[in-house]
């Protein structure tokens, strides 16, 4: 597989302006650190972490929804964060966006008709009212709905209903990459199964690449060829899917691992309690920004900060402890 999205040193820096007293310094979040990132043609890599990690940024800065404060993005060889706003435009048929909420992503004022066409009408891909309700409705019966739903609004549909709307919006207009910002979240577990179905059902169809946020391992087991663990705006893990899960490299994915649901109570009794609360985005320790909760911290974790380096073949760790075959961490 060829790489069709790629980013090198991406950043972003939140500033909050300062305090309300008079010459109360700026404070600086740095939502996003550095971060280098390659997307393969048709592959599904999953972002995981806590909330408040830098997801979610990070999946904007790469359909360049917001401005870097460093680095460069490439898609398909072409760098985005040089290109005007009118050459971006005619760039966003290709990179599209499945929001995490849907309830407040869909205009409660607008048919379901409308909100799936809106971004044809825009790139100008439909020529009369006849051609604009036969492909509505064609792509309401791919994501699973009814054609005879597009003259209703979003009010009368469920959240899982509601999901599969905003994916026939992403898919309209037949991108090649699409960043689905944790699209299941805020749905019912069995909901949930569903849309990730549905969604690598679409992807086997069209042969699109996706970036799957979300928090939750357990969630991405499924649909993820590759996942990359994100920690205050860091990769601190990425590989592919079997090594992630069998043989985590990083103290701080052995316990995203630990935390999720499993039926079997032996197991659960090995979950991984961190302790310590995350650190403040606006003053992070020196080092590794994990030491500060990692049972495994050492001086050298407050000393030098652990680059992502290759512990295994296509795994990448930032650890210092790191190695191929690691000792799992005590439950």
């Amino acid at each position: 597989m060829n790489t069709i999205l790629r980013a090198e040193g991406i950043s972003k820096t939140f500033s909050d302006g300062g305090g309300l007293s008079f010459g109360t310094p700026k404070q600086e979040v740095r939502a996003v650190d550095s971060i280098d990132l390659e997307i393969k043609r048709g592959e599904t890599l999953a972002l995981v972490g806590e909330s408040g990690c830098g997801k979610s940024t990070l999946g904007r800065l790469l359909l360049r929804l917001i401005q870097p404060s460093g680095g460069k993005v490439w898609y398909d060889g072409t760098d985005i964060t040089a290109l005007s706003s009118e050459q971006m435009r005619n760039m966003r048929r290709k990179l599209q966006m499945v929001f995490q909420d849907p309830y407040g992503s869909l205009s409660p004022r607008r048919s379901i008709a409308q909100i799936i066409a809106e971004p044809l009408d825009a790139f100008g891909m439909l020529h009369s009212a006849k051609e604009r309700r036969d492909k509505v409705a064609d792509l309401l019966t791919q994501v699973g709905l009814a054609p005879a739903f597009m003259d209703r609004y979003p009010r009368q549909f469920s959240g899982g209903q509601r999901q599969r709307i905003g994916i026939a919006r992403a898919i309209s207009v037949e991108p090649d990459f699409i960043v689905a910002d944790e699209p299941v979240s805020a749905l019912d577990v069995s909901v949930q199964a569903q849309i990730i179905n549905l969604m690598q059902d679409l992807q086997q169809q069209k042969g699109f690449s996706f970036l799957f946020i979300a928090h939750d391992l357990a969630v991405v087991r499924h649909i993820a060829d590759r996942v990359a663990v994100m920690y205050l705006g860091r990769i601190v893990e990425i590989g592919p899917k079997k090594l992630i899960y069998d043989l985590p490299q990083h103290p701080y994915t052995q316990a995203l691992l630990s935390a999720a649901p499993e039926p079997d109570p032996d197991l659960k009794s090995r979950r991984i309690i961190l302790e310590g609360d995350v650190p403040s985005p606006t003053n992070m320790p020196s080092g590794c920004a994990f030491r500060t909760r990692c049972p495994l911290a050492r001086d050298i974790c407050s000393a030098e900060r652990p680059p992502l380096r290759e512990v295994a073949p296509a795994q990448w760790a930032a650890c210092h402890f790191a190695k191929p075959n690691p000792i799992p961490l005590k439950a």
